[in-house]
């Protein structure tokens, strides 16, 4: 059975954390990654492993949790965005140095957007880290990378799972990692029960507050305009799967975990591990029964 990988990491936010989860389960079953294309998160996770520090990363991640995290964010004043998206990239470049990504030891490609004329980036040479932190740049959030006439935004915009992207070699299998979709069917479960709970809690306090709340108080612009470029980005990436018909797509939809949940890295590891596993016993056991598709 072919266990050499041309491997893809999806956008997806903190819940790109299960993309190690994803890396360690293969490698742990034998699978080889031979080459790595990412986006966004997926670029930080596949531009950190093709290093040799994927194992630091994980272990740095345990310290993170909401203070932290509100100290590596460099909050800014600019128009347009939140934070510079400085301070972040420096804390990890202390532990995994900057190199040339033609001088990693597997080809690699990092996906960005260029919001001036409207089309995909691919960084194949040069900077790791401005790789990276051009396809990590959050639209509204980051403050862009502007570089060589161009203003550089979230590669997840145009191509959040670059499965037309990375180098392949003969013989290898193209295995996906997407986490860019999220269940909101299981969201909307949750928060149903949630509420329900709410209307029969019997305290004085959360009746008041149950008369004073909207019912649907998830329901506002910011909620609006997030849920609408979520789904818009995992259309284009169930359409790039379509396309290129990956041998392993492992698809991980979260019902509770957001862009920002980076303190649950532990968590978003396991699940990672998890749908791996599902995923690539389902492939070996059609391989053994000859089965395609």
């Amino acid at each position: 059975m072919k266990k050499e990988v041309a491997l893809v990491l999806s956008s997806g936010g903190a819940r790109g954390l299960a993309h190690i989860g994803a890396i360690e389960e293969m490698e742990e079953r034998g699978y080889r990654i031979r080459s790595l294309a990412g986006c966004s998160m997926g670029a930080l996770v596949g531009g950190v492993y093709a290093t040799g520090k994927l194992h630091e990363f994980r272990e740095w991640m345990k310290t993170i949790d909401r203070r932290r995290m509100l100290e590596l964010t460099d909050f800014s004043l600019g128009i347009g965005h939140v934070a510079k998206g400085t301070r972040i990239i420096e804390a990890i470049m202390e532990f995994v140095p900057d190199t040339a990504i033609e001088d990693l030891p597997i080809p690699y490609c990092a996906i960005a957007t260029d919001w001036q004329a409207g089309r995909e980036v691919v960084f194949r040479r040069g900077s790791l880290f401005e790789a990276i932190r051009a396809s990590i740049s959050l639209p509204s959030f980051y403050e862009p990378v502007r570089r060589d006439g161009m203003i550089l935004i979230d590669g997840g915009v145009t191509n959040p799972i670059p499965l037309n992207r990375v180098k392949r070699h003969a013989g290898d299998i193209l295995v996906g990692v997407d986490v860019s979709g999220q269940d909101y069917e299981a969201q909307s479960r949750e928060h149903r029960q949630l509420a329900e709970r709410r209307r029969h809690d019997g305290s004085l306090g959360r009746q008041l507050l149950h008369r004073l709340l909207p019912e649907n108080l998830e329901f506002n612009h910011y909620t609006m305009l997030a849920r609408t470029s979520s789904l818009m980005i995992r259309q284009n990436s169930l359409l790039m799967a379509q396309l290129m018909k990956p041998d392993i797509l492992i698809d991980i939809q979260m019902s509770r975990y957001g862009t920002f949940d980076f303190d649950k890295s532990e968590k978003l590891i396991e699940i990672g591990h998890r749908k791996a596993k599902r995923f690539i016993l389902e492939y070996e056991r059609k391989k053994r029964l000859g089965v395609s598709g």
